[in-house]
């Protein structure tokens, strides 16, 4: 194998590695999700105080306020449990085969975040030599004693799509096909295509689709060559922290953000005008992440 270390998160998949149970699981954790959702909604609805929606309504759809954007990242978990439910009846796999070992994937990953934060503090500065003009979002006062929650939804959020696309998708395609231009590129293009909101981005939709696909990539190397979710897992959760916690655009995902930048997702000029900024954050974090390891 070409990627010895990824062998245990692959040997579990291959007694069941057919495309039709993969097909079959990922229908049937996307129906169990959806039901979930609908209760979920339910108690969203029938608890939450009337603030989490915001002045015009749209607190949750678009994450607006602190408390829409925890339900937004909460629910991820519900696509976890779907999935946890699933996987034995479809597979014969319980869900921590998709992870990899807890105490090397926790080494692996806090290694990652160490040397990323590195990467995100450079980038900083290197903002400051053409400054955008931030706008206040939430008071430190406030943002401070969201953290744990916000941190938690983030890592419910990320650790999610890094097991459904990384842990199983991919998993079960490398038992199946050989070459990882299939396993590995098939999971990323999905990964990309989720990010798909022509409603929400616009004209640069496809900008945000490209960046994703490419993310999805260096996420599925890491795993291969590190033989666990962990190193994936944090690559995700400081990109999102930054770009959800730190600095959000506006009007879209801002509601936990300490601050916000004078313009939204849509805004195609601006997004190509940084776009070539994000994408080498993106290698830099991919090889900050593989110098961590020496893989």
């Amino acid at each position: 194998m070409r990627y010895p270390a990824y062998k245990p998160l692959v040997d579990p998949a291959r007694a069941t590695a057919s495309l039709w149970r993969l097909l079959l699981g990922a229908v049937l954790t996307t129906a169990l999700f959806l039901a979930l959702s609908v209760g979920y909604g339910w108690l969203c609805n029938t608890l939450l105080p009337p603030e989490t929606w915001g002045a015009d309504g749209q607190g949750i759809a678009n994450a607006t306020t602190a408390g829409g954007a925890l339900v937004n990242l909460f629910a991820f978990g519900l696509l976890t449990l779907a999935l946890a439910v699933i996987l034995p009846l479809v597979h014969k796999r319980r869900l921590g085969t998709l992870i990899g070992a807890i105490s090397p994937a926790t080494r692996q990953g806090l290694r990652v975040i160490l040397y990323m934060s590195g990467i995100y503090v450079a980038a900083s500065l290197l903002h400051l030599l053409d400054p955008v003009p931030l706008e206040r979002s939430l008071a430190l006062t406030d943002w401070l004693p969201l953290l744990p929650l916000t941190l938690l939804g983030l890592a419910i959020q990320t650790g999610t799509e890094e097991v459904v696309f990384r842990g199983y998708i991919q998993s079960q395609l490398a038992a199946r096909f050989r070459h990882p231009a299939i396993w590995m590129g098939l999971p990323a293009v999905l990964f990309g295509m989720l990010h798909y909101q022509p409603g929400v981005m616009g004209d640069a939709t496809w900008l945000i689709v490209i960046w994703a696909i490419l993310f999805g990539l260096a996420a599925a190397d890491l795993t291969a060559r590190c033989g666990t979710l962990g190193p994936a897992i944090a690559l995700h959760l400081v990109n999102n922290f930054s770009a959800i916690a730190l600095v959000a655009p506006t009007g879209y995902f801002d509601g936990l953000a300490l601050a916000t930048y004078p313009f939204g997702p849509g805004d195609t000029a601006l997004m190509l005008k940084w776009m070539p900024m994000d994408l080498m954050i993106l290698l830099c974090s991919y090889l900050a992440a593989r110098l961590a390891l020496r893989v």
